[in-house]
């Protein structure tokens, strides 16, 4: 069960990147919308859901938006989620988003991510104004019906309240130490 509900403020984190930068939630002060998106390498939904968070990110970028992608899974056990591998993944697939490993697992437990894919999304105030999955079709792009994500985007950029602010995060489970 997620820490955060709608509503609460964003927990401040900085973390290593595999661009080779440190990030930190402050860095993002400036956007409409920052959308923390707890994923992997290996997990079949998280790779599903890849190409939409890029769309998503080229979509809204103009507009403000900054999604961040962390890995917080246990890099030993899971060696295709290591920072090597992660780096690997976001070269691969053209990452358009900071891709960072949270390798001691204290933001993901922070926010009570159990997930991969995991979305928080915060409005430019730090606010959560949406949580839970991409869309409800991980299998097939074509199928989707609800965007949750994206109305939940449309929603925060207009300044509105979304009219869904949470749904049941969809995915494989974070591989704790």
């Amino acid at each position: 069960m997620a820490n955060l509900s709608p509503g609460d403020e964003a927990i401040p984190f900085e973390l290593p990147g595999v661009d080779d930068r440190r990030h930190a939630l402050a860095d993002f002060a400036d956007e409409e919308a920052v959308a923390v998106v707890f994923t992997c390498n290996h997990c079949p939904y998280a790779r599903a859901w890849e190409d939409r968070l890029i769309d998503i990110q080229d979509d809204y970028a103009g507009r403000g938006v900054r999604l961040v992608a962390i890995s917080a899974n246990d890099g030993n056990k899971y060696p295709d989620d290591s920072f090597p591998r992660m780096k690997e993944r976001s070269e691969e697939k053209g990452f358009n988003f900071p891709y960072l490993y949270d390798e001691s697992q204290e933001v993901a437990r922070a926010y009570g991510a159990e997930r991969t894919p995991e979305i928080f999304l915060f409005d430019k105030g730090g606010t959560l104004r949406y949580h839970g999955t991409v869309d409800d079709n991980y299998d097939d792009p074509a199928a989707v019906k609800n965007h949750y994500l994206i109305d939940a985007l449309e929603a925060v950029l207009g300044g509105r309240e979304p009219a869904t602010t949470a749904t049941a995060p969809v995915g494989c489970t974070i591989k704790w130490k």
